[in-house]
């Protein structure tokens, strides 16, 4: 009897290791026929890894609204319709002025030679102007009062857009000022936006007191703060997001609503922050994140830098010219400067086809200069 105890657990382990085993190696023969349903199996036996994780549906963050889901769905649409083709595509010139256009005459010279490739739309808020240019006669649209930093500046916009999206072969939209001058010959202007795959519209991120500092949480659950971005109102857009901004009503709205003067203690300017944020939420790969427009800021006053007639020099131009990275700074008490390589279809190219903000006296200066500065 005592013997038989002592040999006892020796009888006992071979039979728990065969049990363990066994189990062992039917778990690998089901992961093995069944893979699909272990986890386990999807590291053990998935020569690339496992993606069973990314396959399962991801869950938002919040339930859309109706009217964010009714807005998601038309972008979506627009942004897959292919480019509408024309025998003759032209680009719109569209012109943001309060009255007269001091520089027609450059436009006009700067025009010349290619009637069939462009046309014009001028929007004049406060007075209808005096056109010197035949490019220019007849080219009104009904215009509005527009108050600086107020929804009406965008409301004068999409006027303008609307009536340029009535032309079929308008395939590219510039939004130029009274104060812009064109940098580069018309071939070349044409040609950078007509063969471009993005819209240059300028976009950023600023933490500061005049950029996320704008921000109003009544533009929640739609916009984000974590989404609301800062940019140039000068921008160049192809058609597809020109329809886009026609479309849209649901963001419009909130910053109508939201974001304007005075508005909480806080100062939001629409113009400075609908496109940069509307086209970083739906389409942040169809936007260049710079303005093709050259604005000079480095005074850091309210108003960009203007150019008086002793400014205008040969070299001043072509400097401007050849700018070949975009540069921000954050309004926090960081200063954070971000430069970046301006890409036109992956190679590095100028920035600017137009600089503002040039006052009425230089215009001789610039007709005098243009065929020169302009020449690639």
């Amino acid at each position: 009897m005592s013997g038989s105890r002592h040999h006892r657990p020796h009888l006992k382990r071979p039979v728990w290791i065969i049990v363990l085993v066994s189990f062992f190696i039917i778990f690998l023969i089901s992961v093995y026929i069944y893979p699909s349903r272990s986890f386990a199996a999807c590291y053990i036996f998935s020569p690339r890894g496992c993606t069973m994780f990314e396959q399962l549906p991801t869950t938002p963050s919040r339930e859309l609204t109706d009217e964010e889901t009714i807005a998601q769905v038309v972008f979506k649409e627009l942004l897959k319709t292919p480019p509408v083709h024309s025998k003759s595509p032209k680009i719109a010139f569209m012109f943001l002025t309060p009255g007269n256009l001091p520089f027609e005459r450059l436009w006009d010279k700067f025009f010349h030679g290619h009637e069939d490739r462009f046309s014009v739309y001028v929007h004049a808020s406060s007075e209808k102007p005096v056109h010197v240019s035949r490019y220019f006669v007849g080219r009104d649209i009904h215009s509005e009062k527009v108050a600086w930093g107020k929804i009406s500046m965008l409301d004068a916009e999409k006027r303008l857009l609307a009536h340029a999206l009535v032309d079929p072969d308008n395939h590219q939209f510039v939004l130029l000022s009274d104060s812009c001058v064109p940098l580069h010959n018309f071939d070349y202007v044409y040609n950078y936006l007509m063969y471009t795959n993005v819209s240059y519209i300028d976009c950023f991120e600023d933490p500061g007191p005049h950029g996320s500092g704008r921000y109003s949480e009544h533009m929640l659950p739609e916009v984000e703060k974590k989404d609301f971005r800062k940019g140039s109102q000068w921008f160049s857009l192809k058609r597809q997001h020109a329809i886009i901004i026609m479309a849209d009503s649901l963001y419009y709205t909130k910053f109508k609503l939201y974001c304007k003067p005075n508005m909480d203690g806080r100062n939001c300017y629409a113009d400075e922050h609908y496109l940069p944020t509307l086209f970083y939420m739906i389409d942040p790969g169809g936007i260049a994140n710079w303005s093709v427009t050259h604005v000079d800021w480095s005074e850091g006053k309210w108003h960009p830098k203007a150019y008086r007639a002793q400014d205008v020099t040969f070299d001043l131009l072509k400097k401007i010219a050849s700018i070949d990275e975009s540069f921000h700074i954050t309004s926090d008490q960081k200063k954070k400067v971000t430069i970046q390589p301006c890409l036109w279809n992956g190679m590095k190219r100028p920035c600017y086809l137009f600089g503002r903000k040039f006052y009425p006296e230089t215009l001789d200066r610039l007709l005098f200069l243009f065929s020169n500065y302009t020449t690639v």
